[in-house]
């Protein structure tokens, strides 16, 4: 019996193209990477001292946390992105932050829920997932958080890859939806030795692939090393780019691998 194989073509062309992204950023002059600091709202004092660290760190926003609106507010008047960390569904039960979007939620109370979210954060950007180890793996449940996003035509999702079988990037990628995904968490680990050596891996992937994200919180080990690592960036030759940034220059080396994977029409009809 034939198989039918037409359904495969979308992973298909996805996987080649991130593999065809990590390829044309590594021929880039100098590599790229970019911070996102999650958890972000929940206390004005280690907020602000993610604030002041230099350069474009994003900041993720949990949508109910107390100080989430001042400090948003703030992170805009500093130049940096704003963010929507969204609690989601995980595998393991944990309790969820309030805002949370679930698997027994129906469309319509995923998407108010979403809504509601997106409005409680002051100069929102983008979107990545709070937990979401269990939510992240239903192609339904992205499809309708993709849907959200796309009547915010700049918004971007970051995947943060909270397990293996997540489809979110993929379901944000075949609906158009900018994106990207977590490759570092920082500080899974809270000894000095091992963010450092998180932060180095992400400079090593950086240079190996053109770009790279890393995921942190603002543990006071986490944010000490950023205080002194990222003033010296520009001396190692990395870029530290805001994530909307990183993610067009992503998608501009992604246009130009369809440019050179379709074939002309001269070869097609041949």
């Amino acid at each position: 019996m034939t198989q039918r194989t037409g359904p495969l073509w979308p992973v298909l062309f996805f996987c080649s193209a991130l593999f065809w992204q990590g390829q044309a950023l590594g021929r880039q002059s100098s590599p790229v990477i970019s911070i996102i600091i999650d958890d972000m709202g929940k206390t004005m004092e280690d907020g602000r001292r993610v604030l002041r660290l230099p350069g474009p760190v994003a900041c993720a926003f949990l949508p109910r946390a107390p100080h989430t609106g001042e400090l948003a507010t703030e992170a805009h008047g500093r130049g940096k992105e704003v963010m929507l960390h969204l609690p989601m569904d995980s595998v393991d039960g944990r309790r969820l932050d309030a805002g949370a979007v679930t698997l027994n939620m129906t469309h319509k109370e995923f998407a108010r829920v979403v809504e509601a979210n997106l409005a409680a954060v002051p100069y929102v950007q983008g979107i990545n997932n709070h937990m979401g180890s269990l939510l992240t793996r239903h192609p339904g449940h992205m499809l309708w958080l993709m849907e959200e996003l796309q009547r915010h035509p700049r918004m971007f999702f970051v995947d943060s890859r909270t397990t293996v079988a997540t489809v979110a990037r993929r379901v944000a990628y075949e609906n158009g939806v900018p994106s990207t995904d977590r490759n570092v968490f920082l500080d899974n680990q809270l000894e000095t030795a091992d963010i450092e050596y998180q932060f180095d891996r992400l400079l090593r992937l950086a240079r190996k692939y053109g770009s790279a994200v890393a995921i942190g919180h603002p543990h006071p080990q986490t944010l000490a090393l950023l205080e002194r690592r990222l003033p010296s960036l520009r001396g190692k030759g990395v870029r530290l780019l805001p994530v909307a940034e990183l993610i067009r220059l992503q998608q501009e080396d992604e246009q130009t691998w369809q440019a050179s994977w379709s074939p002309s029409r001269k070869a097609a009809k041949n």
